[in-house]
């Protein structure tokens, strides 16, 4: 069963709780190809359309940086401005002076002989997580410049904005800002250079800060969070304590490969968080890892890790720290092939085993998937996959959850070529997936925190191979998962390694808790060709073999009268009069059936159906209610308080074929018979006789009907028809089914070619929607 690992796990910069409260999001994901991608289409347009309409597509750094030298004005961001609201949630006690640093200080450059990690100095903001990544981040200069564009400058063409980019859930972005510094008395109040008058470390900063929304959101996180958002890297993590045995030559790989690499002490008391130890680490703190080496000392060879705080201060003062007295005995040369200087920089060696008796994380973030254990370098394949948790429909939680487990997304893997190793006599694929949750940090002020996840991998059986079948509760209750990630943790991302023979398998993400609601990035890298997608993404409806030609059904719209089906199931009427723009004759005679006899249910209709509709044998929504709910409340064994106006509203929608607002006796039965198809489904899974279902059910009582849809619609049924409780009752059930049984009519109707494609002019949309 899965175990939750706490936060104390994950090396942190002050503690990150989980929050079992579910925040809004947006936006269902697809697969694409090593790039990513945004959802788009009309999902993203029904979640967005309270948003504001934007006219022109947002202006690049190029044409904002024109534009204001064109003018002679100074860039001031509209999107982060100078004030509190950039700052805090809450108001702050101190009132900070916002400056350009043309105010702060003569002769302001952007970088001063090149960015390297001694221009990081943590100010009074807990993000050394991410300062510790920058000082990673300036020992690859071609990485570097990636983030910081070097053609930015205060004294060529300055008009106080520059731009920086970073790796966000798949996509490289450009955060574009304006060079306004929050400051106290004159002094920088955040990151600062250890030159006065440097700023790229603080405008990189400040650009981190409008990407999650606040500097705020910056207090407390992984190294590894800022190292992939720095490079599109995949994170491997690594408990000192339970380290291989060539854990240094894993480092060393690093090092060589270009990788990023952090570390950090744990402490179990929050209050410990940056506390600092006689010997003069800190705890709770992190330290980037900027260099590996082997020395010689009195005739021994000595492995050696350099290790920078980021506070730009306060360093190890045991063996091989900058003022160690045995340095006496180290060779002139060695010392300077070391670099090794008595100076508070932040910077210091230690020997690997005081490295590995006194931290306890280690977490490297690796520009490919290649394993350092390994000493070849592949080339990668990957896939990524955008997708969310939806409360009530799609966040089922961990396997401890059986009920709601296999509600979750899953995405199908198929391993399609094992590894080329010659010295592997398995049949094997080497594969890596990364789970990634997206947006928490961003929306920390709304009371999000990271929550707990995690994954597992079960095999497809051969029988079910490219299917597309979202696998069913049965299923993993009588299937063990293949693979799974070690444990449920709650940072950004989870990653594991693994090794499976060829095969399609199905991937499970998951909260550890259900009902926790929340975006993520699903990440597959294999050494060979794979591929992974989202299941359940052909959308149709069950249609059976007609065996007479359909008459038409009229919309309001009169473009598709001639092409409009009458429905799903209905054998076509014969002997009727086409339809005119007068309205037609209806017969109130029940179509006669094969036997020429009414059963007691018909006549029953019949009586009921003449009392209400009267001489005219036809009925209005209002009296349809009456109809239906005399009906229903004489099935004792259904809890219902019966269907409300609006309901009827749509059913007469559904199943008017003339446009007149209005049901015959004959329609009216139609409607009956699919009622009762829907409630007997409804029965079946409202195992309780609450008169209830529970929404997660919901995804199998809508295949039973015929209607096959993909995860945003499901999303969008119990953000649609649930209530609080995620319940869905008896008239919002059938209401769901009498929309989408609608829906489907109209747009097969308006599908004249059948290619799945319609094209409607605005008063065809409305004309459409609104009847319906």
């Amino acid at each position: 069963m899965p175990t939750v690992i706490s936060a104390s796990v994950a090396p942190r910069t002050g503690a990150e709780p989980r929050s079992p409260g579910p925040i809004p999001q947006q936006g269902q994901g697809k697969t694409t190809e090593a790039g990513g991608g945004n959802p788009s289409g009309i999902y993203s347009a029904i979640i967005s359309r309270n948003f504001p309409i934007i006219g022109v597509k947002e202006k690049t750094f190029e044409q904002l940086h024109k534009k204001c030298l064109e003018k002679k004005v100074l860039y001031l961001d509209p999107e982060f401005p100078p004030d509190e609201t950039s700052l805090y949630s809450q108001k702050f006690p101190i009132q900070f002076i916002w400056k350009r640093p043309p105010e702060i200080c003569e002769n302001p450059r952007f970088i001063i002989g090149g960015a390297n990690r001694t221009d990081i100095c943590q100010g009074d903001l807990g993000d050394c997580w991410f300062l510790a990544a920058i000082a990673c981040l300036t020992l690859n200069e071609r990485l570097l410049f990636r983030v910081i564009p070097h053609d930015q400058s205060f004294t060529e063409n300055y008009a106080g904005i520059f731009h920086f980019q970073f790796w966000r859930y798949g996509d490289w972005v450009d955060v574009v800002i304006d060079d306004c510094l929050p400051t106290y008395n004159n002094q920088l109040v955040f990151t600062k250079s250890n030159h006065r008058n440097e700023f790229w470390s603080a405008l990189l900063e400040k650009a981190y800060a409008k990407l999650h929304g606040s500097y705020e959101a910056l207090k407390g996180g992984n190294t590894t969070e800022a190292m992939e958002d720095f490079t599109g890297g995949v994170t491997e993590f690594f408990e000192i304590k339970d380290a291989p045995r060539d854990m240094y030559k894993i480092m060393k790989k690093a090092i060589e490969r270009g990788s990023l690499m952090g570390c950090s002490i744990d402490t179990i008391v929050p209050v410990q968080y940056e506390t600092r130890m006689a010997c003069g680490l800190v705890k709770g703190h992190a330290y980037s890892v900027t260099g590996l080496e082997e020395t010689l000392f009195k005739g021994e060879k000595v492995k050696l890790v350099r290790l920078r705080n980021p506070w730009g201060q306060v360093e190890w003062n045991g063996s091989w720290s900058d003022s160690w007295k045995d340095w006496s005995f180290v060779d002139k040369a060695e010392k300077a092939r070391l670099q090794h200087q008595v100076t508070e920089d932040g910077e210091f060696w230690m020997s690997y085993d005081d490295f590995i008796y006194h931290f306890t994380k280690l977490e490297i973030c690796n520009l490919t998937a290649d394993a350092l254990e390994s000493d070849k370098m592949q080339t990668w394949t990957v896939s990524v996959n955008e997708g969310r948790w939806v409360r009530g429909c799609s966040a089922g939680g961990c396997r401890n959850f059986p009920d709601t487990f296999w509600t979750n997304p899953q995405y199908r893997l198929k391993l399609l070529e094992e590894d080329d190793d010659p010295e592997d006599s398995e049949v094997i694929c080497s594969f890596l997936v990364a789970l990634m949750q997206k947006n928490r940090r961003k929306d920390r002020k709304l009371g999000a925190n990271l929550f707990t996840i995690g994954f597992a991998i079960y095999e497809v059986p051969k029988e079910m191979h490219g299917n597309k079948q979202h696998l069913q509760k049965d299923f993993f209750l009588y299937n063990a998962s293949k693979a799974r990630s070690k444990t449920y943790i709650n940072m950004r991302e989870v990653s594991e390694r693994f090794r499976l023979p060829p095969s399609e398998y199905v991937i499970v993400p998951s909260t550890y808790e259900p009902h926790q609601e929340g975006e993520f990035i699903l990440r597959v890298f294999s050494e060979k060709r794979n591929l992974s997608e989202e299941v359940e993404n052909t959308i149709s409806v069950d249609r059976p073999v007609k065996k007479k030609k359909t008459k038409p059904i009229i919309f309001v719209s009169d473009r598709a009268n001639s092409n409009k089906e009458l429905g799903v199931d209905q054998e076509s009427e014969e002997g009727r009069d086409k339809a005119s723009p007068d309205k037609p004759e209806k017969s109130p005679q029940p179509r006669p059936g094969n036997t020429g006899q009414e059963t007691e249910e018909q006549q029953q209709f019949r009586n009921i159906f003449r009392q209400i509709a009267g001489e005219d044998m036809e009925v209005c929504a209002d009296e349809l209610k009456n109809i239906l709910n005399t009906v229903v409340n004489k099935h004792k064994d259904l809890k219902t308080q019966g269907f409300t106006l609006e309901s009827c509203r749509s059913m007469i929608a559904l199943m008017d074929t003339d446009g007149s607002g209005r049901l015959n006796l004959q329609e009216f039965h139609h409607l009956w018979k699919k009622i009762k198809a829907w409630q007997k489904i409804f029965k079946h899974y409202d195992t309780d006789q609450s008169g209830t279902i529970n929404s997660y059910e919901m995804r199998n009582a809508v295949n039973d009907a015929g209607f096959h849809l993909n995860s945003q619609l499901y999303d969008i049924i119990t953000m649609r028809y649930a209530d609080k409780h995620m319940n869905i009752d008896f008239d919002s059930f059938i209401c769901c089914f009498v929309r989408l049984e609608g829906m489907f009519r109209a747009f097969n109707a308006f599908d004249k070619d059948g290619d799945g494609i319609i094209k409607l002019n605005v008063l065809e949309w409305l004309q459409l929607t609104m009847y319906a």
